[in-house]
């Protein structure tokens, strides 16, 4: 296993003095580029979070804008996998794997056979990486030689398959925003046997944005045009280092405005000897399930109840006991939760603005998808396409060999120039 070091490269302090004193890089020894990997191209990987599909037209992102119509763009959307939640998708963009199958089905859930709870919150789960399966990208490239970074990234703070990044970060979502387009420069200013191939990229701006005061806002605006100007930024600094870098621009969810308050699932059944993580059911006994199914059902609420087998399919959240069962789905944009908080403690009104809802039942859950670099096709308009789809484009930019995923490059294969291809 390699072994981690804080180790920050002398280019690195003097290109980024004034980051440095925020947080240092946490550099992995893997030692250099494989020699059959120096050649290729480059990903740098973007995370807009919470950027709904439609806002850079509803709000006017000029760079963005600009980046769709020089290369590939979804203008209807890119479909996130349910739930549309951060942790889920994003670890989902970087595996080719439904949450089911890749095993982080929320941001928070619980797990019957570890009989532990999973957190995104919590630096013991989130930092663990027995809780991920599959392979994420930056571990993939490890494994064949290929070096890779991490300015954030759900799950990059963990070993998983084995792996670590070269480079990465602990979360810190006060990293100064511009500071972090310096990072991912940097890197690519490394010689090239140190050179990450593969790129992440996160800011949180627009879904802090999103959630407080609601999709619609003067600050969610305000939000979606700092980040705009930073993409700005960041493709220009690229295009100055005359590289082969592909930029990939993504979100992970949309947004919607919450209507009405909490729904409190423990007013139409008795959830008595259930354990529960917000809406999520996780029931003792098949007895116990079926019955708090029956008097949910029943209840002709803000939401559909399934037992867990007859989750609609296309939703892919049938078969991990991780889900819970059973499970609840809400009809609109509804804030529901098991239970309000003991007397004792404070309730607060739900968030202005949310997601986590079916993507197919809401439009507005859709994300965002750019391209563009020598491998992009430019001017090429994509129908609506499920997320689960993005890792197999990325690995085919990267010439690595890949497991058998849920995603397919067939469905993005279009958006790639003859030779990369092939």
């Amino acid at each position: 296993m390699a072994r981690s070091k804080w180790l920050f490269p002398l280019l690195f302090f003097c290109l980024l003095c004034g980051a440095q004193a925020h947080q240092a890089v946490i550099t992995v020894d893997h030692g250099p580029n494989a020699e059959v990997q120096q050649s290729k191209h480059y990903v740098v990987l973007v995370s807009l979070d919470g950027f709904r599909y439609d806002y850079a037209r509803k709000y006017g992102a000029r760079h963005l804008l600009a980046i769709a119509a020089r290369g590939a763009s979804a203008p209807e959307g890119m479909i996130p996998v349910y739930p549309s939640l951060t942790f889920p998708n994003h670890y989902t963009l970087v595996t080719g794997l439904y949450p089911e199958h890749h095993g982080i089905v929320g941001n928070q859930f619980y797990d019957p056979a570890r009989k532990e709870r999973y957190s995104y919150a919590d630096p013991k789960t989130n930092g663990d990486g027995s809780w991920y399966g599959g392979t994420p990208l930056w571990s993939l490239a490890e494994k064949q030689g290929m070096r890779s970074a991490c300015f954030f990234w759900p799950g990059s703070e963990a070993e998983i398959a084995g792996e670590r990044p070269t480079y990465y970060l602990h979360f810190d979502n006060q990293f100064p925003d511009e500071q972090r387009i310096d990072q991912v420069i940097a890197w690519l200013k490394l010689p090239v046997e140190q050179r990450p191939h593969f790129i992440t990229l996160y800011y949180a701006n627009v879904d802090h944005a999103g959630h407080e005061y609601g999709p619609d806002s003067p600050q969610t605006a305000e939000a979606v045009k700092h980040v705009d100007e930073l993409m700005g930024t960041l493709e220009a600094d690229l295009k100055d280092l005359h590289l082969p870098v592909d930029l990939i621009i993504v979100s992970d969810h949309g947004m919607e405005k919450i209507q009405g308050g909490w729904i409190d699932l423990d007013k139409y059944a008795p959830l008595d000897g259930l354990i529960t993580v917000g809406q999520y059911l996780y029931a003792p006994t098949e007895v116990a399930a079926n019955a708090v199914y029956q008097k949910l059902k029943a209840a002709d609420a803000a939401f559909m109840v399934y037992r867990r087998a007859n989750v609609p399919a296309e939703l892919h959240f049938n078969s991990n006991p991780r889900e819970g069962d059973p499970v609840i789905v809400a009809r609109g944009p509804y804030a529901i939760r098991a239970h309000a908080p003991p007397p004792d403690h404070e309730d607060r009104a739900p968030m202005v603005g949310n997601h986590g809802f079916d993507p197919y039942m809401m439009p507005s859950m859709k994300a965002v998808f750019l391209a563009e670099g020598p491998d992009i096709r430019a001017g090429v308009k994509l129908k609506p396409f499920e997320d689960v789809n993005v890792f197999p484009l990325l690995v085919k930019i990267l010439g690595l060999d890949a497991p058998a995923v849920d995603g397919s490059l067939g469905v993005l294969s279009g958006v790639l120039t003859g030779q990369a291809s092939q």
